[in-house]
């Protein structure tokens, strides 16, 4: 649902799903989708004292909405300075940028911007595809750093996560489907066992376009797989099971 649009700036404010939090976004740039917002209601949820760092942050819509779950401090660390600008005017709409710090950062320069080893959970939504593939190209120079691995590798996210993360620390991804195989062996790469495995199918009769891991620094081995979330009814209305889940 839209609250406010500026035509002159291509900009919304939008409603989230489920009404409690608003975002700012431009029609111009990258704007949250439906995996962010799974993201954010899979992710683990540390103590009210502990840390939370969001990786490839975009417009705040992963922090944005583990606000609703937990009052621990959160970082969202993002690139683009148009989407950081977005991302901490949303929090100050929203009343909790006390809670949630932006960074502009690079994910690949974060030494005297956070502290190695201190996060208790990290959160990523990180480009899908390699700069080769031809899924998701969009002239869009912003469109294009959030779909494609071009300012970073899924390579560069996970081995930055295990360093922002304390031991026994956990990380949510969520990904596509076909790079499970190489999301699972860049993990114990280093270091990281995979612990929760959750499919997104559009339709019950389609194959997974979604899928959501979490894992655990220096966990021990044994993954769960969770059942998975069928998105649409063959009338394009969600399912009654996942409009529960994502609109609440």
């Amino acid at each position: 649902m839209m609250k406010y649009t500026d035509e002159t700036t291509e900009e919304r404010l939008d409603y989230m799903p489920g009404g409690q939090r608003t975002i700012f976004q431009r029609s111009n740039v990258f704007s949250y989708s439906m995996d962010a917002v799974l993201l954010a209601k899979f992710a683990p949820i540390p103590s009210e004292n502990g840390k939370i760092i969001d990786l490839c942050a975009g417009n705040g819509a992963v922090p944005l909405m583990m606000t609703l779950r937990t009052k621990a401090k959160i970082d969202g660390v993002e690139l683009q300075p148009l989407l950081v600008e977005l991302a901490k005017r949303t929090m100050k709409e929203n009343d909790i940028d006390e809670q949630v710090r932006i960074i502009e950062a690079d994910l690949l320069a974060l030494d005297t911007q956070v502290t190695w080893e201190s996060y208790d959970v990290v959160t990523c939504n990180p480009p899908y595809f390699s700069v080769t593939s031809e899924k998701g190209k969009n002239e869009n120079k912003h469109v294009s750093l959030a779909r494609h691995e071009i300012a970073c590798t899924l390579d560069d996210v996970i081995r930055v996560s295990a360093k922002l993360m304390k031991q026994k620390a956990r990380i949510a991804l969520v990904h596509r489907p076909e790079r499970v195989v190489e999301i699972f062996a860049t993990m114990k790469k280093y270091r990281l066992e995979p612990k929760r495995l959750q499919y997104v199918h559009p339709k019950k009769d389609k194959q997974a376009n979604m899928v959501l891991i979490e894992a655990v620094r220096e966990g021990n081995p044994g993954l769960n797989t969770l059942p998975p979330w069928i998105v649409y009814e063959d009338s394009q209305h969600y399912t009654k099971e996942f409009k529960d889940h994502y609109e609440c």
